[in-house]
């Protein structure tokens, strides 16, 4: 049996449906039993926990073959980093009690820098945590930038009618699609061919600057001069607290975007066959942006 924590998550949910259909039994944990009924009914097992409850998670994870681990965002958390160890904390004791022998997380690139990155300074130390489980094997996944951060850009686009945002205009980022990151997290559990702690980054299909985002963005929705705006941390600030974010989440995700720009948080792999992925973003654009960005236009 193979247990999925953030199973109606957006990488969640496709390592459930790759495990099903390899007829795999699936044990998927979310928080609400409405959103796990999908999964019920393509036949794996509900199971409605909360991510900082170590006794839940022990229960979940003992039979387990092997757990697909994520410390999911809480963006209106007020300290988020203590949610995120909370959650570390909770996982990593269930699957030390319940004595797994196997596991996948979710992370990221820059996780192996200890400090000034941000929201991965949290996945930094869940894999440190987790690496200290005797007898468990380990894959993290270190995965790019996610394509879906450029959602964002559709109230933005609304807005002003450009994209913006804290990054640098000519950076490169390894964009990656989370449907790509679940599919190959369910290509590890199902092999199960790692041993003690590894790491594994995933780099999407190529790397693109936001300029480039933007170009294929507006070629996309008919704005073909579309262009892309480095904005102070000032005014981003303010706009993401006003769209919900907490205070906190919006200084760390400032943070993150520093270390981006500076290089400080980098890639450490050469891109291969191995860790490229296959959806391009101009596929994303298409099945994601743009039917966000049309409805969006329907409503104002």
């Amino acid at each position: 049996m193979y247990v999925v924590t953030g199973a109606t998550g957006n990488t969640g949910r496709i390592v459930v449906q790759k495990l099903l259909a390899n007829g795999q039994k699936v044990r998927a944990i979310g928080r609400s039993a409405e959103r796990l009924r999908a999964i019920a009914g393509e036949g794996g097992e509900p199971f409605v926990a909360d991510l900082t409850d170590q006794q839940a998670l022990t229960k979940a994870f003992t039979g387990a073959r092997a757990v697909y681990a994520v410390n999911p965002p809480n963006l209106a958390a007020q300290d988020y980093r203590a949610q995120q160890d909370r959650v570390s904390d909770a996982i990593a004791a269930a699957l030390a009690v319940a004595k797994v022998p196997y596991a996948v997380t979710l992370s990221g690139f820059g996780a192996d820098k200890p400090d000034k990155t941000g929201p991965v300074v949290g996945l930094h130390n869940f894999e440190q945590r987790l690496n200290k489980i005797a007898g468990l094997n380990i894959l993290h996944l270190r995965a790019g930038y996610f394509m879906e951060n450029t959602l964002s850009q559709v109230d933005i686009l609304h807005a002003f009618g450009m994209t913006a945002g804290p990054l640098r205009a000519d950076l490169k980022l390894p964009l990656i699609a989370t449907r790509d990151i679940g599919a190959a997290a369910a290509e590890e559990l199902l092999k199960l061919d790692f041993q003690q702690k590894q790491t594994r980054e995933l780099l999407g299909q190529r790397d693109l600057t936001m300029t480039e985002a933007a170009a294929i963005i507006g070629k996309a929705i008919g704005k073909p001069d579309l262009g892309y705006v480095q904005l102070p941390d000032e005014q981003l600030r303010s706009a993401m607290t006003q769209m919900g974010m907490s205070l906190d989440m919006a200084n760390l995700i400032l943070e993150m975007a520093k270390a981006l720009n500076s290089g400080h948080m980098r890639t450490l792999e050469p891109r291969t066959p191995r860790n490229t992925t296959p959806t391009s973003y101009e596929f994303f654009v298409a099945e994601e942006f743009v039917p966000l960005y049309q409805k969006k236009t329907r409503a104002a």
